[in-house]
């Protein structure tokens, strides 16, 4: 159904008709990143990025950059009416309407951090993240990942017990950093239910999962990850953990 995601165009499309924007000659293009571009040489960890099982696409608007992962990158050019008037149909254009929702808020000045971090940052960023939840959630001990993303896992690998699912078949049935890779499509529901806390990756918006994670989870105690959800996080306040800027 992508209730989220047409929740979201509904609030930008309100705000592009206030300024204006709609019928204005506004050109949103799209092009799918190479992994160097997009996260540079993380040499530690088997991002999906660098084994060529996702892209991220990058929307330009005004300037502005927003980047989405996605299975089905592809480009784009028009205008925004014209990019959130499409059916959602697919994970292609999923991801380009996303990728512009994030070119959209960077412009507004709502997120800062709409572009992928690289090299070392997601290893900083993820150490961030499990300070983060020591802090915020100093009593929970079991956790269920949504997309296997290896530096959060590898921080997250001790002290807490994990259940860790994926969609990507080659890495289902995997060990990785302790933890054996569930597959998405099965459990997930139970899982989910004996969590005390999800942590799910942005992804969930561009493959369609996001509202079903949601709705088997409760809101309350997903937090989601990565860059692909910034825009959507912020719009709909939605919990998000991304520090890819701190030293």
């Amino acid at each position: 159904m992508d209730a989220v995601l047409e929740a979201v165009k509904d609030i930008v499309l309100a705000r592009i008709n206030q300024e204006s924007l709609s019928d204005r000659p506004i050109l949103i293009k799209a092009r799918a990143l190479s992994p160097q571009e997009a996260i540079g040489n993380p040499e530690t960890y088997d991002f999906p990025l660098l084994k060529g099982k996702e892209k991220i696409v990058e929307a330009d608007y005004d300037g502005h950059l927003g980047h989405a992962y996605t299975d089905m990158p592809g480009g784009f050019q028009g205008s925004l009416s014209g990019l959130f008037g499409m059916a959602v149909i697919n994970n292609y254009r999923r991801a380009l309407q996303v990728a512009a929702i994030n070119a959209l808020v960077s412009r507004w000045g709502l997120v800062q951090d709409t572009v992928h971090c690289k090299d070392e940052q997601p290893r900083t960023c993820a150490r961030r993240c499990r300070a983060f939840i020591e802090e915020k959630y100093p009593h929970i001990s079991k956790i269920a990942f949504i997309g296997y993303q290896p530096a959060l896992l590898d921080a997250f690998s001790t002290g807490y017990q994990l259940k860790v699912f994926d969609l990507d078949k080659d890495n289902i049935g995997q060990t990785r950093f302790g933890h054996v890779i569930l597959d998405s499509d099965r459990g997930l529901a139970e899982a989910l239910s004996w969590a005390e806390l999800v942590l799910a990756t942005g992804s969930t918006l561009t493959n369609g999962t996001i509202d079903g994670v949601l709705r088997f989870a409760g809101g309350q105690k997903v937090i989601f990850y990565g860059v692909t959800i910034a825009g959507v996080a912020a719009l709909l306040g939605l919990q998000r953990m991304c520090f890819p800027q701190q030293p």
